[in-house]
């Protein structure tokens, strides 16, 4: 359980963020998987927050994840995620000034809501969330 009193399931590709996020939030359990081909049961969670993660899953996967995740929902659960605001795909060659190469691919917001729609969740709210020059939409979603 996180300190909050909350079970918290934690996914990411990444072996250092798994690592990081265990570092964090100890009480809670991390899988290191593709979010696209890990599977959960059922009505498994209440929420299902993807911050950041989407925009980096190709375009064609993005719809049946949003599917999957709203399956992972108890009725009435909340999906909370970000996506794209406008439209992209393409390589960041200079990361955050770091170096190292970036990849992103994303759709505009009503794209999003579109999808976040058809996979059988409710957007309720959803807001721009500004970044650098651009930004990202942010949904809140609840499964009906």
């Amino acid at each position: 359980m996180s300190a909050a009193g909350h079970y918290v399931t934690g996914v990411d590709i990444s072996d250092v963020q798994i690592r990081r996020a265990r570092e964090l939030v100890p009480q809670a359990e991390f899988i290191r998987a593709d979010a696209t081909a890990v599977d959960f049961a059922p009505a498994s969670f209440n929420a299902v927050v993807s911050f950041y993660a989407l925009i980096h899953i190709p375009l064609d996967e993005q719809l049946p994840l949003l599917r999957k995740v709203a399956g992972w929902l108890r009725p009435g659960g909340w999906f909370l995620g970000t996506t794209g605001y406008r439209a992209w795909t393409g390589v960041d060659e200079d990361w955050l000034g770091g170096g190292t190469a970036m990849w992103w691919s994303h759709s505009d917001a009503a794209t999003n809501r579109a999808w976040i729609t058809q996979a059988g969740l409710t957007v309720e709210e959803e807001e721009f969330v500004p970044e650098g020059e651009g930004g990202h939409a942010l949904f809140w979603a609840r499964r009906r």
